[in-house]
């Protein structure tokens, strides 16, 4: 019975967390009616085994951009991101040089990354490297090098962002685990130089993310929207979000699943 309350109560702080974001132990532990240390080892459980993010404090949802692989390519499959990923791949022409950071969004990218000529791509995904090279109209092939991350599917680190700043880009397309319009793209983790690298390398930096991500409240700001040139994302934003990133200076593009 003890090992079924705890399953239970388990599956219940990953729904809560994954529905109303950053939660802190004392709100879970009155939510679940037990003590801050259970709520703890559970959290630990569940950081291990990739369910939520374990914060000094509380926890987080795991970012779709944070998935295993299987789940990473059913998640390609969303009509929304993948409505998402056709327009951020409208804005790349012929002889450009981008960098295209990993997550589930700008994976969708790729596909549509056929018909520039002469492209030159920089990428800390394998899936999308991979991608790339099996193109008729083979691109030119960048990797980040750097740390191998399981979670992300990507590399990460120190050794990733010096390779970023040794080139140029015209354009970075970088994914998001949160979005805050106060503040800008957000995450789970407070390791944020690889953003900073791809954004200060490039000439324009383009978020790729879906609206849902509003709610997801994650405390570590990893681009400031002042940094950012253009936010594509699909029509669930609302007007007056638009009209605050217009503010800041970002321009708004929206993609429909239905084309509209």
């Amino acid at each position: 019975m003890a090992k079924r309350n705890t399953q239970t109560r388990r599956h219940g702080i990953v729904e809560h967390v994954n529905q109303h974001g950053l939660t802190a132990v004392d709100a879970l532990a009155q939510l679940f009616e037990t003590s801050s240390v259970t709520i703890r080892k559970d959290l630990s459980v569940l950081d291990s085994e990739g369910l939520i993010v374990r914060q000094h404090g509380g926890a987080a949802p795991y970012p779709a951009t944070s998935s295993s692989s299987t789940d990473s390519q059913q998640d390609t499959h969303s009509p929304i991101k993948a409505a998402i990923g056709k327009l951020a791949a409208s804005l790349i022409g012929d002889n450009q040089k981008v960098i295209i950071d990993s997550g589930s969004t700008t994976a969708t990218m790729v596909e549509h990354l056929n018909q520039p000529k002469n492209l030159v791509v920089m990428t800390n995904a394998l899936s999308v490297a991979n991608k790339l090279v099996a193109f008729k109209n083979e691109p030119t092939v960048l990797m980040t090098g750097g740390t191998w991350d399981p979670r992300s599917q990507s590399f990460q680190g120190k050794m990733a962002g010096t390779m970023v700043q040794a080139y140029n880009f015209d354009l970075a397309f970088v994914g998001a685990a949160g979005l805050d319009i106060a503040r800008g793209t957000t995450t789970y983790n407070e390791m944020t130089q690889l953003s900073q690298a791809m954004a200060n390398a490039a000439s324009k930096v383009i978020v790729v993310a879906e609206s849902a991500k509003l709610r997801n409240k994650m405390p570590n700001v990893e681009l400031a929207w002042q940094q950012v040139a253009v936010l594509v994302t699909d029509t669930g934003l609302s007007e007056e979000a638009e009209k605050q990133l217009s503010e800041y200076g970002v321009t708004v593009l929206t993609a429909s699943p239905n084309g509209e």
